[in-house]
């Protein structure tokens, strides 16, 4: 096994700068400069990627901050004791010890249990102690690699029984004292995105914080070098669970029913003592929140609340993870539609049926449209398009079955799908989905958190809470809601097959804004969500929900193409070193179609950014619905051409658009109040 750290990855009292991104970037050169990683920029992206996720400073003067790339090429650690203390976000003050853990993309699970052992040995005073006194970068390493060859400290979750009565013993005194019964026990899970320091670290903060206490704390850690689960006579002896986490926590129903507290995995680090209080006092209060019976992967709903999210923002969460698991059905049911159209001709839509039924690739068809590729290509034209027109199908049960997922978790799921088949079935659409998907997750959520007992708890989430949300949410759809909704969707689709000239130009123009305004957030989804809806009511005679299609399609490419151009041809200057490698690849992401390639430009510069790429977007929007170019399929970019009708006005709109964005964002950058341009040089890499 390699070396994790060596004396020339020691930096021992320097000034590397004022903020993290100094620090980080510094320690990436090094990594780089000592063959461990092929890139700097690559791997300061990432590091410093996860440092804007969560920031890496703990209680007493030290920063980890670490990341996986594709630019490591083994498993390193690099360590500088800083002259000027930098902030990298603990509650205590500055750090003065960093620690950069880079971990390879695929790095084996013995490296990262010693990089995972590493860090929780930096909780460790007298360790840290000796990294302040150590005088030369030899004594660092020494100390690094004897913390490494220690045997690792009993973890709580794997102590015997016998090691755990005591603190038992101690919190049943303890409780005895304040009148509450029985022993304290508590149970945790720590996890991190990376799961290479922070899950550990708040562990063994946990359970050092629960035996101060007189606590018996057990620990869960779902990191990367592998978890090991709590043994499921612990959890139900236990009074309440606490998750440290920043990820969803993996198999959530086995702590269904117990009072839970959530919070960042970095607060189990800062603040241990008051979350196992927390814990306790959950415990002890019937009305704490409690975890759902069904066990739902919806940490990110709990987190939302105890930050105090307004209901609008956990609509909006509902609607977009909704669109996000329904774009799937969508743009594997789209291409293959458009693949079918293709090979069988666009008047295939009449044959599909019978030929599919009848016919087989040893008996081919010979009645099929005539601008089909001969016998062969109907009969696999017709068995794409059923196949994409039944994926097509899902849309709106998929929309309204994942809406009540993210409302409800897994309970949700079947009435979502059940109200949105409702939806469907009457003709509501888009709309409807949403609508059945919405009342289908809240009644689900609701009939959840009704505390039953223990005995009942495992039919609630497989027969309960689906059979009687699916009767209430489909029984409103069919008795009240369903036919007004569907009057709203049979009229707004008259509406848009209506238009023509200055209309269609106008919502050509209003689209492109909006598939520009946030480059993949909700407003992007639901410019996006419009369009997709439509494209099953698409014929040869309404083919305005293709030139929808097309122009939402068109505009949303324009951003990061855009960026690209600016960044790595037009002006360079005016970018930063990260930037312009985020637009090398922003070429190949705005050419599929993926909006989200302009995202790193706009966040470091949006008052530019954002506005210079509306505008292009209209632009965009606007050429390609007065040109009336009609795409069939609902994703793809540049790379299903043969699905869009009048490719070449296609391609001029996503030109005008991106030029007109990138001299616009130009233009601002050069001329607008001016920002700082970082103009750090990477540390050249040696070879």
């Amino acid at each position: 096994m390699t070396q994790l750290i060596t004396t020339d990855l020691v930096e021992l009292d320097q000034n590397l700068g004022n903020s993290p991104e100094d620090v980080i970037r510094h320690l990436a050169g090094k990594v780089a400069a000592n063959g461990r990683a092929t890139e700097v920029e690559g791997l300061f992206a990432d590091a410093f990627a996860r440092e804007q996720k969560t920031a890496t400073g703990v209680p007493g003067g030290i920063a980890i901050p670490h990341c996986r790339s594709t630019a490591v090429t083994e498993p390193t650690l690099a360590m500088a004791r800083l002259s000027q203390p930098v902030d990298f976000g603990a509650k205590d003050g500055p750090a003065d010890l960093v620690f950069f853990i880079a971990a390879p993309e695929g790095a084996d699970q013995e490296h990262l249990k010693l990089l995972s052992k590493l860090a929780r040995s930096l909780i460790k005073k007298d360790f840290t102690a000796a990294l302040r006194a150590a005088g030369s970068p030899a004594e660092v390493v020494e100390l690094v690699e004897g913390a490494l060859a220690d045997k690792p400290a009993p973890h709580a979750a794997a102590a015997p029984a016998e090691a755990a009565a005591p603190a038992a013993a101690a919190a049943a005194g303890a409780a005895g004292e304040t009148g509450v019964r029985g022993p304290r026990r508590l149970v945790a899970v720590t996890a991190c995105p990376t799961g290479i320091a922070h899950t550990y670290m708040a562990a063994d903060s946990l359970v050092a914080a629960a035996k101060e206490a007189g606590v018996d704390l057990q620990v869960e850690t779902q990191g990367s070098s592998g978890a090991k689960a709590l043994d499921p006579a612990v959890i139900a002896a236990a009074d309440a669970v606490i998750f440290a986490v920043d990820v969803d926590v993996r198999g959530k129903e086995r702590f269904a029913g117990m009072p839970v507290i959530n919070a960042p995995v970095k607060r189990g680090i800062d603040e241990p003592g008051k979350m196992v209080q927390e814990a306790l006092a959950a415990a002890d209060n019937p009305n704490a929140r409690r975890v759902p019976h069904f066990g739902a992967e919806e940490q990110a709903e709990h987190e939302a609340q105890e930050k105090g999210e307004h209901i609008g923002q956990k609509l909006k969460k509902a609607l977009l993870t909704g669109v996000s698991y329904m774009i799937p059905f969508v743009a594997g049911g789209g291409l293959l539609i458009a693949l079918g159209f293709l090979m069988g001709g666009y008047l295939i839509t009449k044959f599909a049926d019978t030929i599919v039924v009848e016919n087989s690739i040893f008996n081919l068809p010979t009645q099929f449209p005539d601008n089909a590729w001969g016998p062969l290509g109907a009969y696999l034209g017709a068995v794409l398009f059923k196949i994409g027109a039944l994926s097509l199908g899902f849309l709106v049960p998929a929309l309204a079955g994942y809406i009540a997922y993210a409302i409800a978790d897994r309970p949700g799921i079947a009435p979502g799908f059940v109200a949105g088949a409702v939806a469907g079935f009457m003709g509501a659409g888009f709309l409807g989905g949403i609508v059945g998907g919405l009342l289908a997750g809240y009644i689900a959520h609701v009939i959840g958190q009704i505390q039953v007992a223990r005995w009942l708890r495992g039919l609630m989430p497989v027969v309960i809470i689906p059979l009687l949300a699916s009767l209430v949410a489909s029984g409103l759809m069919f008795v009240i809601l369903g036919g007004p909704i569907t009057a709203i969707t049979v009229g707004l689709n008259s509406w848009l097959s209506g238009l023509t000239g200055a209309s269609a130009i106008a919502l050509g123009v209003i689209l492109g804004l909006m598939m520009c305004f946030d480059l993949g957030g909700p407003v992007n989804k639901v410019a996006y969500s419009f369009a997709v809806a439509g494209l099953g009511a698409a014929t040869m005679t309404n083919q305005a929900p293709w030139q929808i299609m097309a122009a939402v399609m068109a505009a949303g490419m324009v951003p990061p193409l855009a960026m690209a151009l600016a960044s790595t041809v037009l002006n360079r200057k005016l970018f930063s070193l990260a930037e312009q490698e985020n637009g090398k690849a922003a070429w190949l992401l705005g050419a599929s179609f993926i909006s989200e390639g302009a995202i790193p430009f706009a966040a470091a510069d949006p008052l530019r950014v954002i506005p210079a790429s509306m505008l292009g977007g209209a632009v965009t929007g606007a050429i390609s619905m007065a040109a009336g170019v009609g795409s069939k399929a609902p994703h793809g970019g540049i790379f299903v051409f043969f699905a869009i009708d009048n490719f070449l006005m296609f391609v001029v709109a996503i030109l005008a658009g991106t030029v007109v964005t990138a001299l616009a964002v130009i233009g601002l950058k050069r001329w607008a109040v001016k920002k700082t341009i970082d103009t750090v040089e990477p540390v050249p890499v040696t070879v």
